[in-house]
């Protein structure tokens, strides 16, 4: 489906210069000479690189509809991920290079959403925010009282961050997934 390029929004999937790309912003610029031109930054769905483009407001581009499906991780095998369809039980194999850094905070049981298009496996989108448990801390240095003082901690996961010093082993914490830092305890 061809849109016009004044038509786009934010977070909207496309088809420019044949890739597959996510808009991740984009600015409508008006100069006192000339015409109007959109500044966007895109971001392509295969590859998850970033590149800023600018286009003309007369052009028209392809929308792209990207399917998203809610499923549930269950388990690791190898180098591939098994996610399972919480509604007909039909189980997904995704290989690792499809997840990205994402694998970092997958745990059994998580419910996710996978991104396809056209059957293509695009890739995940995880909760912004999950409960862990910390499996191992290092320990706090003595005499450290600083504002914001932290230390290393090992999740269920296998992921390392920094936490505040009072983390003990045990503890259940939340972790942001978009950054992979440390959000509260649980």
């Amino acid at each position: 489906m061809n849109i016009n390029i004044n038509e786009i929004k934010n977070g909207m999937t496309i088809i420019i210069d044949g890739k597959l790309c996510l808009i991740e912003e984009f600015q409508h610029v008006k100069p006192g000479k000339g015409s109007a031109f959109m500044k966007m930054k895109l971001r392509n769905l295969r590859t998850g690189s970033l590149v800023e483009e600018t286009y003309n407001t007369n052009i028209k581009i392809e929308r792209a509809r990207v399917e998203k499906s809610k499923m549930n991780y269950l388990y690791s095998q190898g180098d591939s991920y098994v996610f399972m369809n919480n509604e007909t039980y039909e189980q997904l194999e995704i290989p690792e290079s499809k997840l990205a850094d994402k694998v970092k905070f997958l745990k059994e049981g998580m419910d996710i959403e996978i991104q396809t298009y056209e059957g293509e496996i695009l890739g995940i989108n995880l909760p912004e925010k999950v409960e862990y448990e910390v499996t191992e801390t290092t320990e706090a240095t003595k005499g450290n009282t600083t504002n914001n003082a932290t230390k290393d901690a090992t999740i269920e996961t296998g992921y390392t961050l920094r936490v505040p010093l009072f983390i003990k082993e045990g503890e259940h914490i939340i972790i942001s997934t978009l950054d992979g830092k440390y959000v509260s305890r649980a």
